[in-house]
């Protein structure tokens, strides 16, 4: 699939407030945090009910519009339904980051439409905009270990372990959002699906 043009809408997905900042469930808003920063953009307060910020990563890159809900995971869908409106997108033009259970920590997958896989995040936007067919960046947190409920898992911070990779995952997430963005879904998943540690 080649690059929508441009400006791309990319959504971080998490929930709000510094008790939930640095837990599994925010990977996402930590990803947009990322490329805001590359972009030198800061995130404003916005009509849609979320954070907004907007630039681009490099010299003549595309536009993005970089934006984090101000509700809980569950509530997605109101704000990214109001942010395509506002900004007069397409859902092809839409890139959501979340967390994902089903690939392993320190992983990423890319893909274009689907269901929501039991994500509250994707549930509820995608019966927002109706329709699946806009493009995931899963960024692996794994399962939890023995008989941790799911839940537990993703909105527990994490391991010590983990947060001395955890930059490296960021970065390769955020780098994959740029690729998408300039060079296609399928250069994307070439680079990030093959990635050898």
């Amino acid at each position: 699939m080649a690059p929508a043009r441009d400006p791309w809408l990319v959504v971080g997905l998490g929930n709000p407030g510094p008790a939930y900042a640095n837990t599994r469930h925010n990977v996402g808003q930590m990803v947009v945090d990322e490329l805001a920063a590359r972009a030198s953009a800061s995130f404003k307060s916005h009509k849609t009910n979320s954070h907004v910020a907007e630039g681009r990563t490099r010299p003549g890159g595309p536009k993005l519009i970089l934006a984090k809900s101000n509700g809980y995971m569950n509530t997605s869908g109101g704000p990214v339904s109001q942010l395509l409106r506002f900004f007069s997108l397409t859902p092809e033009q839409l890139i959501v980051v979340h967390d994902e259970l089903d690939i392993p920590f320190d992983t990423l997958k890319l893909k274009f439409g689907g269901g929501h896989g039991g994500h509250n995040g994707l549930r509820d936007i995608i019966k927002a905009i109706g329709t699946g067919d806009f493009t995931r960046v899963r960024v692996g947190v794994g399962r939890p270990p023995g008989s941790t409920d799911a839940a537990d898992h993703v909105l527990k911070p994490f391991s010590a372990a983990e947060r001395k990779t955890l930059p490296i995952l960021i970065a390769d997430a955020a780098d994959a959002v740029e690729l998408i963005t300039t060079e296609g879904l399928t250069a994307a998943q070439l680079r990030f699906h093959t990635k050898t540690a």
